[in-house]
């Protein structure tokens, strides 16, 4: 990922010969840096081009006479509905455009523009090269322009704030990404431990503590395979007065083949990803030292996979949660819920001012928002609407479901205290699985994110690669910066 520079103007023609510059529809610039005269001129040559000006739209121009500069105008579309989403993907379009064109690129932006554009930019600049020679890209730095000192020391803190959040988003991406033979519990463990550090403290433990601990549910799922399952804990705590504390719990299926209720072949191509919501929560922790927020953070992840061995969980099999709930299994499919219902146990004990599960966890999010769209369930409200302000500032949009009372009667069980699934099959599959999390959570303010649709891309556009995208990371930080 390409980390940008400030660089003045009296430094720009030493930088870099190639400057990119926003434009509205109407031909209006997005701040300064070209004389009106010149400006004109550049508009109309690119107008009779073909450019428009299209959000993400980029039209190359000759020289211009102030240091001999070419320049790329990026579009931003229409001035009244440009808001920062539009502008990251602009400075998504903008850095596809120059990767393959030049090896230095000068950004003009106002102060006030440059948190959106460079958080495109950078993010866009993202690629995942671990197995394999990554493509050709020419561009190997790029430097947002300062007006001067002040402006400079400004930027630069606008910038840093950005990159943390960003190395963190490439972070999970690169987890996320990786085979899921190359990332079981106990290497994720290792990842995990990594991020220790001054603020950072980190706890790793396996099937036996788990068991002492009364984490049934969890070990359910780890029975089918032979890697030591791993569950993670993080504290983060700030050098000064706390203000909050809060839990993260993130589910982390390294891989899920369905257990014996066996996905077909197609289903499982992707499951490497399934572990997406707790490569989420280390994200968030690897960001933390640098945006020293006044916040205490715990993390829960627990890493296993999920596959049918000769120990694996049956239909039917009954296993009890640390909250001392028995839980009729059904569907050995239905595992996330069972991994983080002990997480969320965990949790719950430790007195946080607000709890937030983040998973991959139904297939019936996708159906019901597709795969732009996450689907956030609370017991809070408090804690929903910020989330929701959180996603709207972030771009990751997410809508809420309603943890419809109604519906526990469909995890009432014959034989436990609930069952892992409906009992209508096919009915309000995300709510129910919000409801089943709900009974684990206790009394904190909680809410559950389900990340199954945006948590992966088929493709790649705008400022998202081919494969994880690395949500909700920057919802969670923002959200956390909020408090």
């Amino acid at each position: 990922m390409i980390s940008p520079s400030v660089v003045s103007r009296a430094d720009a023609v030493k930088f870099a010969k190639h400057e990119g510059f926003f434009v509205y529809d109407d031909g209006t610039l997005l701040g300064g840096g070209i004389a009106a005269g010149e400006r004109r001129r550049l508009w109309e040559a690119s107008r009779e081009n073909g450019f428009k000006a299209g959000v993400g739209e980029c039209a190359e121009t000759h020289e211009i006479a102030q240091g001999s500069r070419r320049i790329v105008l990026v579009g931003l579309g229409k001035k009244k509905e440009a808001g920062p989403e539009v502008l990251r993907r602009a400075g998504a379009a903008l850095c596809r455009h120059a990767k393959s064109r030049w090896e230095k690129l000068l950004i003009s932006v106002p102060a006030a523009s440059a948190a959106p554009i460079s958080e495109g930019f950078m993010l866009a600049s993202y690629e995942f090269a671990e197995y394999k020679k990554p493509e050709a890209a020419r561009l190997s730095s790029a430097g947002f322009l300062a007006a001067d000192a002040r402006g400079k020391a400004g930027l630069r803190k606008i910038l840093d704030r950005t990159e943390a959040a960003c190395q963190a988003v490439a972070f999970a991406r690169d987890l996320v990404n990786r085979g899921a033979s190359d990332k079981a519990p106990k290497k994720m463990g290792e990842i995990a431990s990594a991020l220790a550090g001054p603020r950072v403290k980190v706890e790793v433990f396996g099937r036996e503590k788990a068991a002492e601990l009364g984490m049934g549910s969890f070990l359910s799922v780890a029975r089918g395979s032979d890697d030591e399952p791993a569950f993670v804990r993080l504290v983060y705590k700030p050098a000064g007065r706390v203000k909050k504390r809060i839990g993260l719990v993130g589910k982390g299926i390294a891989f899920d083949s369905g257990g014996l209720s066996l996905k077909p072949p197609v289903s499982m191509e992707t499951m490497k990803m399934d572990m997406a919501g707790a490569a989420a929560v280390l994200a968030v922790f690897k960001a933390l030292p640098a945006l020293r927020l006044n916040l205490e953070i715990r993390g829960f992840c627990p890493f296993t996979y999920n596959l049918p061995g000769p120990r694996a969980t049956m239909p039917g099999d009954v296993v009890k949660a640390m909250n001392g709930k028995t839980i009729e299994i059904l569907n050995t499919d239905a595992e996330g819920r069972l991994v983080l219902a002990d997480a969320l146990c965990l949790a719950a004990q430790e007195k946080l001012d607000a709890v937030i599960d983040m998973a991959t966890l139904t297939g019936a999010a996708v159906t019901a928002l597709g795969s732009k769209v996450s689907a956030v369930m609370a017991g809070d409200r408090p804690l929903l609407e910020r989330l929701l302000r959180a996603s709207r500032e972030s771009g990751e949009m997410m809508w809420e479901l309603p943890l419809v009372k109604e519906y526990r009667e469909l995890l009432k069980s014959d034989v436990a205290d609930l069952r892992n699934i409906g009992r209508a099959r096919g009915e309000a599959g995300t709510i129910i699985g919000g409801l089943f999390l709900k009974e684990f959570a206790g009394d904190v303010p909680w809410a559950h994110l389900d990340i199954a649709g945006p948590a992966w891309s088929d493709k790649a556009s705008s400022y998202f690669s081919q494969g994880g995208t690395g949500a909700p990371v920057r919802t969670i930080l923002r959200y956390l910066e909020s408090l």
